[in-house]
């Protein structure tokens, strides 16, 4: 599992874990991408193409209405709900309709434990270092930083570094979001080496042809970094 976590809200997380999972998917890997902050989900209708739109239906099932969404994060973990292996679109869960009455720590221990090594698994995090950030990062074995260059992002990021450290997600690397170039010292300040950097791109970036060529990228050196010998990909 491995955790994509930034310090600051609008760093990039959620389109770096869609990027990343669609990238991962070209690469013939059968990713899920699982929507970890649930005070603020919007995973799956970013995955969906149906970010600000009206809101999804649901059925009781526990499943949602949108084509690519497999389920919700809670239905899978602790209702054994199967993930299909598509290895040509990644498979997104939702976050659970009503967090409050799920177990976070649970949920996502769980949910690794349900998803085989080989697959690929991406999950979303929330903002910051507060105790809804922790679960996902205690469960995940390896962190992803997402950051864009600005002194209060990258302050919180290196917070969000140390924080992953002591709760042994060691970051990977580190995704540079909305930049022309990245300096040298981005490798120093949070200890990690840079994964990749996103240029910056119109308003619905996902669909630009250099956001994908850079997330392709950006797969590369995690494969190589982490991925080699783990995942099925090609």
């Amino acid at each position: 599992m491995i955790a994509v976590a930034g310090g600051k809200g609008g760093s990039g997380k959620t389109t770096t874990t869609v990027g990343v999972a669609r990238a991962l998917a070209r690469r013939g890997a059968p990713v899920v991408a699982a929507d970890a902050d649930w005070d603020l989900p919007n995973l799956a209708a970013m995955a969906t193409g149906q970010v600000g739109r009206s809101s999804t239906p649901q059925n009781p099932g526990g499943h949602v209405a949108l084509p690519g969404v497999a389920a919700r994060v809670d239905g899978v973990a602790s209702d054994g709900v199967p993930l299909p292996a598509d290895r040509s679109e990644p498979t997104v869960l939702a976050a659970p309709e009503h967090p409050r009455t799920v177990d976070a720590r649970r949920t996502f221990d769980a949910l690794k434990r349900a998803t085989p090594a080989e697959r690929p698994l991406l999950v979303d995090c929330p903002a910051g270092a507060a105790p809804d950030a922790a679960a996902p990062l205690r469960a995940a074995d390896r962190s992803v930083l997402v950051t864009p260059l600005r002194k209060p992002a990258l302050r919180d990021a290196a917070k969000t570094a140390a924080v992953a450290r002591r709760l042994d997600c060691r970051p990977i690397g580190v995704v540079v979001t909305r930049a022309q170039s990245v300096p040298d010292a981005i490798v120093e300040l949070l200890g990690c080496p840079v994964l990749g950097r996103i240029p910056p791109a119109p308003p619905d970036p996902l669909s630009d042809p250099d956001v994908a060529s850079a997330y392709d990228a950006v797969v590369d050196r995690l494969v190589e970094e982490h991925g080699h010998g783990r995942w099925r990909v090609a």
